[in-house]
């Protein structure tokens, strides 16, 4: 007989979890077409901002570094 209580309480644990997943999925909001197509574009910006940034102090450090090797040896 506990047996049988505890799979029934295992089974209305399992079956509250989706309840209250679907209840906690239809809260979502998504985004629009334009709002995501906004957003990729902020993202690939600064993507190639950064980028640009690292390229430059890589240039400026490897230059510098050369130079006080040539300095050195």
């Amino acid at each position: 007989m506990a047996d049988a209580v505890k799979k029934e309480k295992k089974q209305s644990r399992i079956v509250k979890f989706f309840k209250d997943y679907k209840s906690e999925f239809k809260k979502i909001v998504w985004p629009t077409k334009e709002t995501t197509a906004k957003m990729s574009i902020v993202v690939i910006i600064a993507i190639v901002i950064t980028s640009v940034a690292v390229f430059l102090l890589d240039t400026g450090f490897s230059s510098a570094f050369a130079a006080l090797g040539n300095l050195v040896g």
